[in-house]
């Protein structure tokens, strides 16, 4: 919230007073579940977009249709999602479509670069698969597959399914096509509208597309501003 007054009101308001102010008002509770405490950040992160993809699927039922599977391609260093691909299966060809989908979204089709994106995964049948890994080889990407039991691994990704469905599970869907559209205006959201703490409070598409550091300049400039003028405020009343 502190974040959004200082993008659109040009005004600079630190998160201790929006947590103070929201706090006397009664509208902050304390969490109903124990915090883990994790390190801050990763032991080795990626230090520019498209070195490191996670994929994953996961899956929403359509009611009276059946399940359909969401494969999603998320960029690593930026969080973007790359992109998605509703799919009535789970199986090696639905995750080389979503790649191919991929490449052509990041534009990594029509350039030569020195190195493709290493591939994150799970061990689920369809990343295991041979076809997969051909496929792979045919496109010059590495895969990396993680710990078995250990989903803290492909983490992010994991946190972008929590959050996709603790908004799909609002709604019943009553045909692909429905279910699809909402996919569609969450990504939308995710990636242009939606602020992440662990990006200094940018939204994806703005690391991804290179305009984060402009952001933070331009919010360190508005505080300085801000503060300035309190000052003088200040100043002047009490002349």
């Amino acid at each position: 919230m502190a974040v959004a007054f200082t993008n659109r009101k040009r005004s600079f308001v630190s998160e201790s007073s929006v947590y103070r102010i929201l706090k006397g008002h009664g509208l902050i509770t304390s969490p109903g579940f124990i915090v883990l405490k994790a390190a801050d950040k990763f032991k080795n992160p990626r230090t520019a977009i498209n070195q490191l993809w996670q994929t994953d699927f996961t899956y929403r039922k359509v009611v009276r249709w059946g399940w359909c599977f969401l494969s999603t391609v998320l960029d690593d260093f930026s969080r973007y999602i790359v992109t998605w691909k509703l799919c009535s299966g789970m199986v090696a060809s639905d995750v080389t479509d979503t790649l191919q989908l991929a490449l052509q979204a990041s534009g990594l089709d029509d350039v030569t670069i020195k190195h493709r994106p290493r591939l994150l995964s799970d061990i689920g049948p369809s990343y295991i698969a041979s076809n997969l890994s051909e496929w792979l080889g045919e496109h010059d990407m590495k895969h990396t597959r993680g710990k078995p039991y250990h989903p803290m691994t492909q983490g992010k990704i994991e946190r972008w399914h929590l959050l996709l469905k603790s908004r799909l599970l609002l709604e019943n869907y009553y045909l692909p096509g429905d279910l699809e559209s909402a996919v569609g205006v969450f990504v939308d959201h995710y990636n242009h509208r939606r602020y992440h703490e662990s990006l200094d409070n940018l939204m994806p598409a703005e690391v991804y597309f290179g305009r984060g550091q402009n952001i933070l300049e331009m919010r360190k400039e508005i505080k300085r501003c801000t503060i300035e003028q309190r000052r003088r405020n200040h100043f002047k009343a009490a002349a």
